[in-house]
């Protein structure tokens, strides 16, 4: 059973860009403060909490890592719309391109 935050599970941590990536880490980071803050003055509650956000932060840090040494895959972004009216290219008429190129050459 894995301690820490159920949305960071490893397998939502897959889904995530790692501008996302980045921001999730920012906000754990910016709660362990919070947290260590209740703590020194005598008013954390669930001292459990400081140890499920350190792991998620640990976590993050794998994922980011793993994704640098092409362990893990980088999940592909959302194409963004285009504002024209112009028709985008699918891959089957770059194949066909391409293979027109390589017959006239």
């Amino acid at each position: 059973m894995a301690i820490g935050t159920k949305e960071l599970a490893i397998t939502e941590l897959d889904s995530f860009e790692n501008e996302r990536l980045a921001e999730e880490l920012k906000k754990a980071k910016a709660e362990l403060f919070n947290l260590r803050f209740q703590s020194a003055t005598g008013q954390l509650e669930n001292h459990g909490r400081v140890r499920q956000v350190k792991r998620d932060i640990a976590r993050i840090y794998t994922v980011l890592r793993e994704r640098e040494l092409g362990i893990r895959i980088t999940p592909v972004a959302a194409p963004a719309k285009k504002a024209s009216g112009k028709k985008s290219t699918t891959k089957k008429s770059e194949q066909a391109d391409a293979a027109a190129e390589t017959k006239e050459a």
